[in-house]
């Protein structure tokens, strides 16, 4: 289709099972019941075989934060007023939302990309400035955005990963923020998984039913627009995604390429991991799922992905903030199988 994408259909790495089987196989040696430390034993399987070692570990820790403003906000689909999304942007820069305190707090690399918003910040501290365009098209009337925006923006995901892994990191984790984004999230999602907009829809950052049900027409209007059956999922990416969307699918993409492990954070990020999915179905083996989102669609992507995920907080931020608190977990989870003595070892019977 896009001659400048051919490299999304490079074959991605697969995990290593030899690998994965003897950390299985150390974890039942282990002095402990079998199987008693639940899904921190299953982290650090997941983890060996991804990264091909006895001696799993998730540091160091790449986020990539994409910012972008979504046009279908011209609907009144949003709790929030558009300017949120930069003034968000500026908090991000200075140390101070959600996202950046908990990377601060785990000492985990953050790097924040504006791919979108409506007005141009200029320079910020700490801001990569790579933006497509001013926010993406309204979907209930037009398409998210022309050819060259999502082939820029797959383009742009790709090279926030190269840039991790040039500086050694073992785990992705890709976030979001920009007003709107749950809408487009759902539509794509609904696109994707041939579903209703009634069937996913839900309050995103805190809508009345009066919003839920305007949202719904919103996303029906964008499906019955965009979505006619067997539009390929890069098309459907284009004509209802959101830019920190298409970012996040081409990092998803070349982090399996790569055999880079990623975090899925909740339910934003979800759809664009379905999509990547659908482009390149082994992009599933890399991912592991952070959190159960509050928006009621979660569970339905979840489903399609196969995916049981690690929490269930009643989180909807978004921000990378769920797959951020996995990491704690993860990192228990290495130092357990690793350091753990073995019966033989501490001369414990097992019987």
């Amino acid at each position: 289709m896009i001659e400048t994408l051919a490299w999304i259909n490079a074959p991605c790495s697969l995990p290593n099972a030899a690998a994965a089987e003897a950390a299985r196989q150390r974890q039942n040696q282990l002095t402990k019941p079998y199987g008693s430390l639940g899904r921190l034993e299953e982290m650090a399987i997941a983890l060996a075989g991804m990264q091909n070692t006895a001696t799993p570990s998730p540091d160091p820790i790449q986020v990539l934060q994409f910012l972008s403003d979504h046009g279908a906000v011209a609907e009144d689909i949003s709790a929030f007023p558009q300017i949120v999304t930069l003034q968000m942007l500026r908090n991000m820069s200075n140390g101070g939302a959600p996202v950046t305190v908990m990377a601060r707090a785990l000492n985990v690399r953050i790097e924040i990309t504006n791919v979108g918003t409506v007005s141009d910040a200029g320079e910020l501290p700490n801001v990569r400035n790579e933006r497509l365009g001013d926010g993406t098209g309204n979907i209930a009337r037009e398409p998210a955005m022309n050819e060259r925006q999502l082939i820029d923006g797959l383009n742009l995901g790709r090279a926030a990963v190269e840039r991790a892994l040039a500086t050694g990191a073992k785990l992705l984790i890709c976030g979001e923020m920009g007003i709107g984004s749950t809408t487009s999230a759902t539509a794509l999602a609904c696109a994707l998984l041939g579903e209703s907009a009634e069937s996913l829809v839900g309050p995103g950052t805190g809508l009345n039913a009066t919003g839920v049900a305007r949202k719904t027409r919103v996303i029906d209007a964008a499906l019955a627009l965009h979505a006619a059956p067997n539009t390929p999922p890069l098309e459907l990416l284009r004509r209802l995604a959101g830019f920190d969307i298409v970012a996040t699918v081409g990092a998803f993409l070349t982090a399996a390429q790569h055999g880079l492990p990623i975090i899925v954070d909740g339910f934003i990020m979800s759809s664009a991991a379905l999509a990547a999915v659908q482009l390149q179905p082994q992009v599933r083996e890399w991912m592991l799922f952070a959190t159960a989102s509050a928006e009621p669609g979660h569970q339905r992507m979840m489903t399609a992905l196969n995916a049981k995920p690690y929490l269930n907080f009643g989180l909807r931020l978004g921000e990378a903030t769920g797959a951020l608190a996995v990491v704690p977990l993860l990192r228990l989870a290495c130092e357990l199988h690793q350091h753990t003595a073995t019966f033989a070892e501490a001369g414990v019977s097992q019987e």
